[in-house]
Formats: structure tokens, C-alpha cells, sequence
């Protein structure tokens, strides 16, 4: 029994406009850590510290 429909696949275009080898283009990152001062990566390392601290002190309640 053959089939009545076509197998046309063109409708599974990809975005991508840059060949396989080549890698994504450069984007500018709104945040980064590399950019932090010293001391606002210590600050953050402590609040981040912190609240795990805290969710294993809630955990063992």
C-alpha cells in the first residue's frame, strides 16, 4: 500500500546562521564576576554561604 503524503522535511529549517565549526559570536554578558571587586566577591561568597548555611540549619530542624 503506498503512502498518499509526501516526506518534504524543509519545513525544519535551523536558526543557526554560522557553519558547524564555526563558534557562536562573542556576546557582551550584563553580569560578571570577573568584573566584581575583590571585596564584593567576598561579600558575595559569604551570602551565598550563608544561605546554604541556612537551608541545611532548616533541614535539620
Amino acid at each position: 500500500m503506498p503512502h498518499a503524503h509526501s516526506h518534504d522535511h524543509a519545513h525544519h529549517a535551523h536558526a543557526h546562521s554560522h557553519g558547524p565549526a564555526t563558534p557562536h559570536p562573542a556576546q557582551a554578558a550584563p553580569w560578571s564576576i570577573l568584573r566584581m571587586t575583590v571585596s564584593a566577591r567576598l561579600a558575595a561568597a559569604l551570602a551565598v554561604s550563608v544561605a546554604l548555611w541556612a537551608v541545611v540549619l532548616v533541614a535539620m530542624r
